[in-house]
């Protein structure tokens, strides 16, 4: 019987392994990640939203649990996934929580924000509910954890930080640390901040390596953050903008040229290569070259 993702998980965390985590979207780039050696993937909600031309406000429970069962099966490593505010009430968190362990997913952070969520969430703007509602959500969280596999992983997140600093959010934290969540995740808005958090809450922390943000929040090398303290680091947008950027770039000169030129035959070669590499395609061929190929060529 293969080995569930969140125990994997538990004996990542268990070693002391600093997860380094690509935000991926589908399950080729989590298999590319899991080949470079990444500890384990996640799955984020900008990146969700935004490969699926939506939003991460918009999002559905299932559109999301769906996305990340299709990339944790395809995978060894284990799979993270943004929860956001648990799609409801405490009710609703549990309900969450249940089918992120039925479809495989290693872990999940839930979040303080309003739900529904607001598209204003991408401008900063922090709707941040009464602390006793969060804490509620994470113990319901944990309870379903606990009677559907207790592997697996809860993570605290709170946005509060943005809008009223390091203390709120670290209360927040540790009250969640109190009703049994794992990993806490907050965002820090400068670099005495990053440095302080790890020390004044009771969870180790997950920092949100957010390239391209529009509010400052400042960028540190994996060495930086496991030397203050951080359990893991989030890379949330590396994979989708810099996808991004590049088709862009290609697909204009595609357009403008009716050709491109910009990476050499040898290395589309290549890169076919290693795609089909990644997707197990030998195997296929093996397969059928034993079974319905061969019965081809049987006179």
């Amino acid at each position: 019987m293969r080995e569930r993702q969140s125990t994997r998980l538990r004996a990542l965390l268990g070693a002391g392994t600093f997860l380094h985590m690509p935000s991926v979207y589908d399950a080729l780039g989590g298999r590319l990640v899991q080949s470079l050696g990444f500890e384990a993937a996640y799955v984020g909600g900008y990146v969700t939203g935004g490969a699926s031309a939506v939003t991460e406000p918009l999002l559905t429970m299932t559109e999301q649990v769906g996305l990340a069962s299709a990339i944790a099966g395809s995978l060894d490593i284990p799979l993270v996934a943004d929860a956001g505010a648990g799609w409801g009430e405490p009710v609703h968190t549990m309900r969450t929580v249940r089918e992120f362990i039925r479809h495989g997913i290693a872990g999940v952070h839930i979040e303080d924000q309003l739900y529904p969520k607001r598209a204003h969430y991408h401008k900063y703007v922090v709707h941040g509910i009464p602390v006793e509602e969060f804490v509620e959500k994470i113990e319901y969280a944990v309870r379903q954890r606990e009677a559907a596999d207790p592997d697996f992983v809860v993570i605290a997140r709170t946005d509060t930080c943005r809008a009223l600093g390091l203390e709120e959010a670290s209360m927040r934290i540790n009250r969640a640390a109190d009703a049994g969540a794992d990993l806490g995740l907050l965002f820090p808005r400068d670099a005495a901040e990053a440095e302080r958090a790890p020390r004044v809450c009771r969870l180790p922390l997950v920092y949100v390596q957010s390239r391209g943000n529009r509010d400052g929040r400042p960028m540190f090398a994996r060495r930086e953050l496991a030397q203050m303290g951080y359990a893991g680091c989030i890379e949330a947008q590396v994979v989708l903008c810099t996808a991004f950027h590049f088709l862009k770039k290609a697909m204009a000169e595609l357009r403008e040229t009716g050709d491109y030129k910009g990476i050499s035959e040898a290395d589309f070669v290549e890169a076919r290569q290693a795609v089909e590499d990644l997707i197990g395609l030998d195997e296929y061929y093996e397969i059928e070259a034993k079974t319905v190929e061969a019965r081809e060529k049987r006179p």
